[in-house]
């Protein structure tokens, strides 16, 4: 049985602590948030705890770190150091040598360190990613993901900008999938954004969109924004083009753009070659508590197995890389060079 912390209780958080709550092998010892928060019953009877270090003091097994993310590096640090695996929500640090110190820990203590990139457990994601491949590169990537919100969402949205753009919360899913597709280092990355409200910082922007470019020539687009302002149109795109072809998804832009399980929904793949088209139905796709539990059920199985996790952890430092680099370059007006960002 394994013993799990859960710290931070908002959606990601909850999903997670649902699933181990179900999951047989897994015993939740603990539920970290730093203010009350309102619980579904069947989480209800667990201890709960206000700071990380009271809720490591019931010396866990593994800690799900689902807090904001400028706490992310230092939580699934101090976990490891004290003999505990990590899954850690993404982005997993929110400084590139953040990232590779959480990752040099993990190396040193020999613990399991899994990132929270959902779309990696996503049957119709992987179907995705394994038709781009095929068609054989390189590749124009244009993916987006924009968000209408209002309410309690927009809240959401604005208490997260005050560590996190946009590009870099939602950006990290879509350049991770770049990335295991290309399997090319980033070379250049060019972003614009624009604050398009008052009620954020002065030095956050709500919208961003970014160019990056690989070593293999590949080219990818990336765009996200947050706002009761933001367009309900066109907001899921999803093309992967190539010279021999392209894989997009064809249902994604349907529902709405604050509806979490339509961020993953795939529904139907077209795959164009100019021999024709061919189209690829993905019914019955998980929803995203089902996704949270296929995530942590991979946690648990990586521990019990002993799951080799260096390809996981270096691309989960290249896709931040490239996300902070679109983030720099926006608050710079000017394009930044990267090097060689896998380990």
């Amino acid at each position: 049985m394994i013993r799990v912390l859960i710290a931070g209780l908002g959606n990601m958080g909850l999903s997670h602590a649902l699933a181990h709550h179900a999951h047989p092998e897994a015993e939740i010892v603990g539920l970290v948030n730093r203010s009350p928060v309102e619980l579904p019953e069947a989480l209800a009877g667990y201890p709960r705890f206000a700071t990380f270090e009271e809720g490591m003091a019931t010396v866990p097994d593994l800690v799900v770190i689902a807090t904001y993310s400028d706490s992310h590096a230092d939580y699934a640090c101090a976990a490891m150091e004290a003999g505990a695996h990590v899954f850690v929500e993404k982005p997993l640090a929110t400084t590139v040598a953040d990232a590779r110190r959480v990752v040099a820990t993990a190396e040193r203590t020999g613990r399991k360190l899994v990132v929270g990139y959902i779309l990696r457990h996503h049957p119709s994601w992987i179907r995705l990613i394994e038709e781009a491949r095929a068609l054989g590169g390189p590749f124009v990537f244009r993916l987006n993901l924009n968000q209408q919100s209002s309410g309690a969402e927009w809240e959401t949205h604005k208490a997260l900008m005050q560590t996190t753009s946009p590009i870099v919360d939602c950006g990290v899913h879509y350049v991770d999938v770049m990335c295991q597709i290309t399997d090319a280092a980033p070379v250049r990355v060019h972003g614009m954004g624009l604050r398009l409200t008052d009620e954020i910082a002065p030095d956050m922007y709500n919208y961003g969109q970014f160019q990056v470019m690989f070593a293999d020539g590949s080219v990818g687009w990336y765009e996200a924004g947050w706002g009761p302002m933001m367009s309900e149109t066109a907001f899921f795109v999803k093309d992967i083009v190539s010279p021999n072809g392209s894989v997009s998804i064809t249902e994604g832009n349907t529902g709405a753009s604050s509806d979490i399980d339509g961020h993953t929904k795939v529904g139907g793949i077209l795959v164009h070659t100019p021999r024709g088209d061919r189209r690829i139905k993905m019914p019955d796709e998980p929803g995203h508590q089902a996704l949270c539990d296929a995530e942590q059920a991979f946690v648990l199985r990586a521990i019990a197995e002993d799951i080799d996790l260096r390809r996981h952890m270096s691309d989960a430092i290249s896709s931040l890389a490239i996300c902070l680099a679109a983030d720099e370059s926006i608050r710079t007006s000017q394009s930044v060079s990267l090097k060689e960002t896998q380990q």
